[in-house]
């Protein structure tokens, strides 16, 4: 696996790929040094079909004025002999002799480059085995009940976290996203996926949050899906005063433009009906936010969930008790430590 091989091999990693190729998917510890960007990299490939010897000679041009802008301070700070990779296209022949020329003098003799054989994604093969290597401590819970913050404590405390929504860039319900931020592509968040992964220890649980088969827009790999609902299940919750809070805070934005949440919410309202959504309608029109918020945790959030969490998590019916009372950094700190230390007696 692509990611897992090159980890500490190399002082600086290039991938000389356009801006497009790069942030669909690469190795995680690469530096972008586009070749060529997204606009340079259409002309070359179109005038590539009629003028193959026009469309090197215009790679070379872009490939010279582009890595001369950048090398040098990327370079800098390594010494001379340090070991260096430059990924390329999987048919990137004409680009190795290009890059090399652009590079002539400022890479050390003894640096590789390699094809970056992307497709389908740099994650793919080890993300089907990996995550079945490990433990997983799964802390399920009906949202807003302080389940990220505290995967986030038992970091802090010294546990194993994976944080998929970290990961997916989005909280992992239907007004989850996280503004400005777009999410990653399904194959970058694999690469994630499996670098973060070949840092634990298999022989230490791994604490994750209960997820279904998406995230967002980013589908869970089945082996992962699989790994965690055979875990050990830990429900956690919280009183609806914290969790009111835990929403005033982490969906902010909606709180100052309750119309864009209403907007958001509005296909549900066959699901839950004309009566209750003219409800929501008229708290949001009325500015009643945490009013607004309790009743979408009542009537939608927690009895979707609990349908959700006993389809896809068994063993929920077994699950450790993590009473919550409150949602406060100190609070939340206090019950990872326990969480870690001593997550048999929970």
């Amino acid at each position: 696996m692509l990611a897992s091989a090159l980890a500490g091999q190399y002082a600086l990693v290039i991938d000389a790929r356009s801006q497009r190729e790069y942030t669909e998917d690469h190795v995680p510890s690469a530096v972008n040094l586009p070749v060529v960007d997204n606009e340079e990299y259409a002309e070359v490939g179109t005038t590539h079909r009629t003028d193959k010897h026009r469309a090197y000679l215009i790679g070379v041009s872009y490939a010279l004025k582009n890595i001369s802008h950048a090398i040098d301070d990327l370079v800098a700070g390594h010494p001379k002999d340090a070991r260096m990779l430059v990924l390329l296209l999987p048919r990137g022949q004409a680009q190795r002799v290009v890059v090399r020329r652009a590079l002539h003098h400022r890479i050390p003799s003894g640096s590789p480059s390699g094809r970056l054989e992307g497709v389908p994604g740099v994650g793919q093969r080890s993300v089907d085995r990996t995550p079945r290597k490990f433990r997983f401590h799964v802390l399920c819970g009906p949202t807003g009940c302080g389940k990220t913050r505290l995967l986030s404590a038992l970091a802090t405390v010294g546990a194993q976290v994976l944080d998929l929504e970290a990961l997916a860039r989005h909280r992992g319900s239907l007004i989850g996203d996280i503004p400005d931020m777009g999410q990653p592509t399904q194959k970058w968040f694999e690469s994630q996926l499996v670098d973060a992964l070949r840092r634990f220890d298999p022989e230490k649980p791994m604490w994750v949050e209960s997820e279904s088969k998406k995230i967002g827009a980013i589908q869970l790999p089945g082996a992962l899906l699989e790994a965690m609902r055979d875990a050990r299940v830990f429900a956690v919750s919280a009183p609806m005063s914290e969790r009111v809070q835990l929403w005033r805070e982490d969906y902010a934005h909606f709180e100052r433009d309750p119309d864009a949440l209403i907007e958001r919410l509005r296909h549900l309202r066959p699901l839950i009906g004309g009566e209750e959504f003219a409800h929501w309608e008229s708290l949001a029109k009325e500015r009643r936010m945490p009013e607004l918020f309790q009743r979408l945790m009542e009537a939608h959030y927690d009895p979707a969930y609990g349908h959700s969490i006993r389809k896809n998590y068994p063993l929920i019916e077994d699950a450790a008790k993590v009473d919550l009372r409150r949602l406060d950094g100190d609070s939340l700190l206090e019950a990872a430590r326990q969480l870690h230390e001593e997550p048999a007696t929970v």
